[in-house]
């Protein structure tokens, strides 16, 4: 089965609490999306938030590899909040970076004014092209590490 790549969207706070797990995590909404990713599937998360009351961020937070078929809920199966999560393993060396200089360049909002609407499905898949790209810039050092 051929690798496939994916764009999560979750507030900061919740990609590092995913990272620190190993985990990747969806909404009940996104479950059947996140149980269909293969193992070895790249997936990447877009922070527009810090949290979920806090300030803007529009970030690529975190990169990984899926690295298991295992689909699992999180929490109390009472409540009416119900995530779920699989384990990946995600780059210790990826740097958050903002969207903004990659706009022009990815397949998902090159040309597109309208980009972020598409990302309410909380994930989605996305080409090799834009995978690699995110990558690349999440590799980078910044001007205030050199």
């Amino acid at each position: 089965m051929a690798i496939r790549f994916w764009l999560g969207v979750a507030q900061r706070e919740q990609v590092l609490r995913g990272v620190h797990m190993g985990m990747a995590h969806a909404s009940q909404a996104a479950r059947v999306t996140l149980a269909g990713m293969g193992e070895a599937d790249g997936l990447v998360y877009y922070s527009p938030k810090t949290a979920f009351e806090g300030e803007v961020l529009r970030e690529f937070t975190a990169i990984a590899r899926i690295t298991d078929a295992a689909v699992a809920p999180i929490g109390d199966p009472g409540t009416e909040f119900q995530p779920w999560r699989r384990r990946a393993d995600y780059d210790p060396h990826a740097v958050a970076t903002s969207i903004r200089p990659l706009l022009s360049v990815l397949e998902l909002t090159r040309g597109n004014p309208s980009w972020g609407r598409q990302l309410r499905q909380g994930l989605l898949e996305i080409s090799r092209h834009d995978f690699e790209m995110i990558r690349q810039q999440m590799r980078r050092p910044s001007a205030d590490d050199l």
